[in-house]
């Protein structure tokens, strides 16, 4: 509870940005479910509403990791801002949808909308470890889980109203009026990041390339990281096949309809809100071991709600599952990132974000079209079960090699305030 305090009282910076992040998830979840509403409401479609996730998907693992280069050269702070203002105006071109011939308007802003967050995701994860202490890290962590589901829960209750009360056009003004709110939070954020010089010793565009591929590099380079990226291979697949078979599982496996598929999936914020909170305040528990036992228990509970159906047909226990999953996944979100912010220092922490994300993204896309075949081919619960087992191995693998993670941390950082105003960065080869 102390470090929860110390944290929202004490931390004006941090403080500006969970809020300036909370304030702009909102206004995405309300974009996402409105658009999602309103795009098959005028297409009648299934087709059309799938392009607006391959829109928001391709840019994530094609621009991903490239992004991350951008983001460890430039100001971090100044990142967020200059990417908020950009999301407001991109949103503009909405205004002009009012009726299924203007639908390519909305495949273009969601499109624009994702490349901008692979520069936003990184820079923001690679400016929080700068804003707090040390000791900090996993209740910081946990408050951004915890403010990313209270987000959902609005966001997604507002988003259908406010499509059907004004379609795309009101959408597109109110997550543009929260993009520029979160942009006022931030631009009143004192932190200015170190002055870095990049040594010239060959072209642009073979710098961003070196760049590139020494982050690429430093992903793989040591057992630490590789389980990272194993686990979120592993399981972004796994969440794949969530996406694309949970609402046959609600529908076929339960019975349910669609009202009941969307306050199950929903329930989960609720979870989640509960989770962050007790990790804010356990934040003395080890990093490595809140992520391990949160995967292992998100797993089991997963494999319970997917298993249920065999002897019992009901939608009750789904419910009770959905809530419940959502508080190990909140300690498995905030010890897993900060794992990796204390696996990584602050010149490449951006490059490693944004390669993890790119990663998780394709992997999203694998299980999401695997899930499609096999689904089909074995059935809906096999393939979910296997989802379920991802997150349980996964996370006793985090378990056993705890020990690697925490002899693998980089030196506590200080606070920004404390950095040296000026950082020298020699060229990739010198580093």
């Amino acid at each position: 509870m102390k470090n929860l305090w110390e944290v929202l009282a004490r931390q004006r910076d941090y403080r500006l940005v969970l809020s300036a992040g909370l304030i702009s998830l909102t206004g995405d979840w309300i974009l996402r479910i409105g658009l999602a509403y309103y795009v098959y409401d005028l297409t009648g479609s299934t087709l059309a509403s799938g392009g607006l996730l391959l829109c928001s998907f391709l840019p994530l693992f094609l621009l991903g990791s490239l992004a991350g280069v951008f983001v460890d050269r430039w100001d971090r702070r100044r990142t967020m801002i200059v990417t908020n203002l950009l999301h407001a105006i991109v949103l503009l071109p909405l205004l002009l949808v009012h009726n299924a011939d203007a639908i390519w308007l909305v495949y273009l802003v969601v499109l624009a909308e994702s490349c901008l967050q692979q520069f936003f995701r990184p820079a923001e994860q690679s400016l929080v470890p700068l804003l707090v202490e040390s000791r900090q890290l996993v209740t910081a962590n946990a408050l951004n889980s915890q403010s990313s589901d209270i987000a959902r829960l609005i966001g997604a209750a507002l988003g259908g109203v406010l499509a059907a009360l004004g379609g795309i056009p009101l959408l597109a003004l109110v997550d543009a009026a929260t993009y520029l709110a979160a942009m006022g939070l931030l631009v009143g954020v004192r932190h200015r990041g170190n002055k870095i010089v990049v040594e010239k010793t060959s072209g642009a565009i073979q710098r961003i390339k070196d760049e590139w591929v020494e982050g690429l590099r430093i992903c793989v380079a040591g057992p630490a990281l590789r389980l990272v990226f194993v686990f979120g291979l592993v399981t972004g697949v796994g969440e794949g096949a969530m996406s694309t078979l949970f609402a046959p599982f609600v529908s076929s496996e339960l019975g349910g309809d669609g009202t009941a598929y969307g306050l199950i999936t929903s329930s989960q914020a609720v979870g989640g809100i509960v989770g962050g909170l007790i990790a804010a305040v356990g934040s003395r528990f080890a990093a490595a071991k809140m992520w391990g036992a949160g995967a292992v228990l998100f797993g089991l509970i997963d494999l319970v709600m997917f298993c249920y159906p065999l002897v019992w047909h009901s939608v009750g226990p789904a419910f009770v599952c959905m809530i419940l999953v959502g508080v190990p996944g909140a300690f498995l979100i905030a010890g897993m990132m900060t794992v990796l912010q204390r696996l990584t220092d602050d010149t490449s922490r951006g490059r490693v974000f944004g390669a993890l994300f790119a990663a998780e993204g394709l992997a999203v896309l694998v299980g999401t079209i695997a899930a499609g075949i096999l689904g089909d081919l074995v059935g809906v619960i096999p393939v979910l079960v296997v989802q379920g087992l991802g997150f349980f191995l996964g996370g006793l693998a985090v378990l056993a090699k705890r020990h690697l993670l925490a002899e693998s941390f980089k030196p506590e950082e200080p606070l920004a305030s404390e950095v040296p105003e000026v950082l020298t960065q020699g060229s990739s080869d010198a580093r």
